[in-house]
């Protein structure tokens, strides 16, 4: 790390989630490590609060939350001074991105399914989605929904598909967008 630099923590959800981060801020040429950012994985958003609890005096917060978990968020922030009633754009504004479901839906809704479906065959589960596709609780579900549901069914393929699609896309979903440029923002300013 950068000793000028101010320190930042960012908070997400799980390993997914820091997996798309950093990910996608190697794709931008962003070192999360030389702009003083390190990811803290909360294990689910309830995890927040904690995670306040024994932040570091003078850092700087970010992170990224599923729409779903956003008022563990708001209140967390909110009980350390950080706000008082705070709407999604007073989050954005401390450097909070909330997804919409989670960052799963937000990848697949970026990418569109035939592409993911594209990365699944190219990462060797094709047979296993079409499978799971045959399945009866499934048969009903849109592809969209099959294929969120299908990321979440084995340990580890949360991870191993956050990366496979953030190397894919060519325009990252908006919250993830905006907490990677938050981390760069708040690095450059913190150099100059």
């Amino acid at each position: 790390m950068n000793p000028a630099r101010q320190p930042t923590l960012v908070l997400v959800e799980g390993a997914s989630d820091r997996v798309a981060v950093e990910t996608l801020a190697r794709q931008r040429g962003l070192d999360l490590e030389d702009a003083g950012a390190t990811i803290v994985e909360l294990g689910g958003a309830t995890g927040i609060a904690n995670a306040l609890e024994r932040r570091p005096a003078g850092v700087r917060l970010t992170g990224l939350v599923d729409a779903g978990e956003e008022r563990f968020f708001r209140h967390a922030l909110e009980d350390i001074g950080l706000g008082t009633d705070l709407t999604r754009t007073g989050l954005e504004a401390l450097g909070f991105f909330v997804c919409v479901t989670d960052l799963e839906d937000e990848l697949i809704r970026a990418l569109g399914s035939d592409a993911v479906i594209s990365v699944i065959e190219e990462q060797g589960n094709l047979r296993q989605f079409r499978t799971f596709q045959r399945q009866p609780a499934q048969r009903e579900r849109t592809v969209e929904r099959q294929l969120h549901r299908f990321l979440g069914t084995t340990a580890g393929r949360k991870e191993q598909y956050a990366r496979a699609l953030v190397e894919r896309l060519d325009r990252a979903p908006r919250p993830l967008a905006q907490l990677v440029d938050f981390v760069a923002t708040s690095a450059d300013a913190t150099a100059q």
